[in-house]
């Protein structure tokens, strides 16, 4: 088959194009908190309580009137102690204070905690040694957050810290968008996925590993299976009974313009297939298509680094429109080393970040080998990708460069 010829596309038209495949799920599923992480919030949520809900000492130390220890030191009858959830509300006169401890609420008659090493640690009486300020280690009821404040938005994705507040406000579960479902298969005579010994000409698939990873630290559930040969019949087969399982099939190889690529003809022939010369590097070729029912299934290109990458530009801003998060949010470093650009192409080069002693952030690439698409280990140990536009073709130390973060 004479592939027809592609039109070229930057990095940004090229997604564009594909975020036309999917639209944001409204859906939502409600879950324990327990099992929420990771998960994406389908709605605002507001605290059930206020935070502090009663004022509360801050300190182990001694609840006392201010007026009653203006004058340092001075000496004060013990008449009571409140420990951390003790539901005690004690009375002191004047002159007099209780023992209470970090966390316990604070007695009706008090206004300002001394903290225990500010005195002689008394259990009868105690000496204050040192005046205490206005208000002095009080936490007020709502301090933190009042009841009815929105603490979290939609779209906002359920970290440790976030659960947390969610369950200190009175929350014992949480809305959520349903995890999308992609299934993914690379595709190639060469490739062998059970660690099998290799024959000439052979290589261990390592594509499916890496996306299905990529889609589970990005909130979607992956769906993956052995290689597929490069058969039309099979491929074809294959996605009839399988792409409705899916919101979208990733397939890598067979997306260039070679004698073998089956991708790009089985989605030619069955799913009004388009392909394209993406101008980015690695990951010149990509291609899309609407396989019968409506799933779309995307073509990367089967180089180990070539996949990765295009899944980080062009894939993972899919799953962000469909789960309705924001997308991956871009930061600066500095080059701590130079190296080459291809003219004309949007460079997608692996770096590891580091701080400079001033705490500026740097970035070098993380295989001396550069972005060459078959350099498997360049991944291993990158922590971000370098963006570098196509009229650039020399980074030079010392040089701003647009990265993003894997994850």
């Amino acid at each position: 088959m004479i592939p027809a010829p592609r039109e070229s596309l930057s990095v940004a038209e090229y997604g564009a194009e594909l975020l036309r495949l999917v639209q944001p799920d409204r859906r939502s599923e409600r879950v324990r908190l327990a099992e929420a992480g990771g998960r994406v919030l389908a709605g605002p949520v507001a605290s059930r309580v206020s935070i502090p809900s009663f004022d509360n000492s801050a300190m182990d130390g001694y609840a006392v009137r201010r007026v009653d220890v203006l004058e340092t030191p001075a000496r004060l009858r013990v008449v009571g102690e409140v420990p951390a959830g003790s539901p005690e509300d004690p009375v002191a006169g004047p002159g007099e204070c209780v023992r209470i401890m970090t966390g316990a609420a604070l007695p009706g008659f008090a206004d300002s905690v001394v903290p225990v090493e500010n005195t002689d640690g008394g259990t009868d009486w105690v000496e204050i040694r040192v005046q205490p300020a206005v208000a002095a280690h009080v936490r007020r009821s709502g301090s933190d957050i009042a009841a009815g404040d929105v603490i979290a938005a939609a779209g906002d994705r359920l970290t440790p810290g976030l659960l947390g507040t969610l369950a200190g406000s009175g929350h014992t579960h949480a809305d959520v968008r349903p995890r999308p479902v992609a299934l993914v298969a690379s595709t190639g005579d060469e490739l062998v996925a059970d660690g099998s010994p290799l024959a000439r000409g052979q290589i261990h698939e390592s594509n499916a590993v890496v996306l299905a990873a990529a889609l589970v630290r990005d909130g979607a559930q992956a769906l993956t299976g052995p290689p597929l040969r490069d058969d039309p019949e099979q491929l074809a087969e294959w996605l009839d009974r399988n792409s409705g399982l899916a919101d979208f099939v990733i397939l890598t190889g067979g997306a260039s313009v070679g004698d073998y690529d089956v991708v790009r003809d089985v989605l030619v022939a069955h799913a009004g297939g388009t392909f394209r010369q993406v101008r980015m590097q690695p990951g010149k070729p990509q291609g899309w298509g609407l396989w019968p029912g409506g799933t779309p299934v995307i073509a990367l290109p089967g180089n180990p680094i070539s996949a990765a990458l295009s899944y980080e530009v062009l894939v993972r801003p899919l799953l962000a429109r469909l789960l309705g998060t924001p997308s991956a949010r871009n930061l600066l470093a500095v080059a701590a080393a130079g190296w080459r650009s291809p003219a004309g192409r949007v460079q997608l080069q692996p770096v590891q970040l580091s701080s400079a002693e001033d705490g500026r952030l740097l970035a070098t690439p993380a295989h001396r080998g550069g972005s060459a698409s078959h350099l498997v280990t360049s991944l291993a140990h990158a922590d971000a990708i370098a963006i570098v536009a196509e009229d650039v073709t020399d980074v030079v130390p010392g040089d701003l460069v647009t990265v993003r973060m894997f994850g």
